[in-house]
């Protein structure tokens, strides 16, 4: 007998455990069956209507990709079926290096294409700083874009359009790098979307407190996604071990198995190759120091 089958739909956000799913032209409020709370937004999932505008998440189809953070405790999911990153940077307030590095380490870990945005350029005299610090990540192959909403708001929208067109991509960055005006700029009801979307989940004034997938307009024949995850100063990177972490900073990829020791932790080894590549200047001390921390993370397990 054949399966009868159900009918599909995208999830545009998230809070707790009631999600709303984009299902045609409808907008459903859902739940999942039991205390499952697995669901990330941007996964495509088959549902049961319960009512007109309710129902019952009963399945999620399988993904493409998916991104998320973990700490000591628990893991939490940002967004599924990405095909890209956006890491939004500014020159002023001064961003963290190490945000941005632990971002790169899971998009590399996932799969997902990373590109930084160094917004406010028109902020001159922090400038040429701003540039010296993304730099680093340019050498290492990653795109740099540099943008300003307030001088030059057409470029901006111009090259975040050519970039966002055909694509689902998340953009990440911590509160004051002027990620939620470039996304107002690409999506004009952006506001009055997060609104509705807060009304339909109650998630009363915490309307930053969820991520949310917008549908945008472009000439792409491919649907365009783009997703606002909330402002945040951490990215724990638990989930990963020793060896997928070492596989996500590209500048180790020359110097993997080249080492003495075949297990190679690549900390204090004599005759490591990754070692002798940071005292020769070509992976940056920085980056190295931070590899160091993530296998530590971890490493570390919760105590009763």
């Amino acid at each position: 007998m054949s399966q009868v089958s159900m009918p599909l739909g995208t999830v545009i956000a998230a809070h707790g455990r009631h999600y709303l799913v984009q299902a045609d032209e409808l907008k459903l409020h859902c739940v999942t069956r039991g205390k499952k709370s697995d669901v990330a937004v941007g996964d495509i999932v088959e549902y049961q209507l319960t009512s007109k505008n309710q129902g019952v998440i009963e399945k999620i189809t399988p993904r493409k990709s998916l991104l998320y953070r973990s700490d000591q405790y628990k893991s939490k999911m940002l967004a599924a079926n990405l095909t890209q990153l956006l890491i939004v940077v500014a020159t002023e307030p001064s961003f963290s290096d190490d945000l941005v590095s632990r971002a790169l380490v899971a998009s590399e870990s996932s799969g997902i294409k990373a590109h930084i945005i160094l917004n406010k350029i028109d902020v001159t005299e922090s400038l040429a700083k701003a540039q010296a610090r993304v730099g680093l990540y340019a050498k290492l192959g990653y795109p740099v874009h540099e943008v300003s909403i307030r001088e030059n708001p057409e470029f901006t929208q111009r090259t975040l359009q050519a970039l966002l067109a055909g694509q689902s991509t998340i953009l990440i960055g911590q509160s004051g790098m002027g990620k939620s005006s470039l996304i107002n700029l690409m999506i004009p009801d952006a506001e009055i979307a997060t609104r509705e979307i807060s009304a339909a989940l109650d998630t009363g004034k915490h309307t930053t407190t969820f991520t949310r997938l917008f549908q945008m307009k472009t000439d792409s024949k491919e649907a365009t996604y783009v997703i606002d995850s909330p402002g945040f100063q951490e990215f724990g990177l638990h989930h990963l071990s020793e060896g997928m972490l070492e596989r996500a900073f590209p500048e180790f990829l020359p110097h993997l198995g080249k080492c003495k020791f075949y297990n190679c932790h690549h900390h204090t080894e004599p005759a490591c190759a990754v070692l002798a590549a940071v005292n020769a200047g070509e992976i940056s001390k920085m980056r190295h120091d931070l590899f160091k921390q993530l296998v530590h993370e971890a490493a570390q397990t919760i105590g009763y």
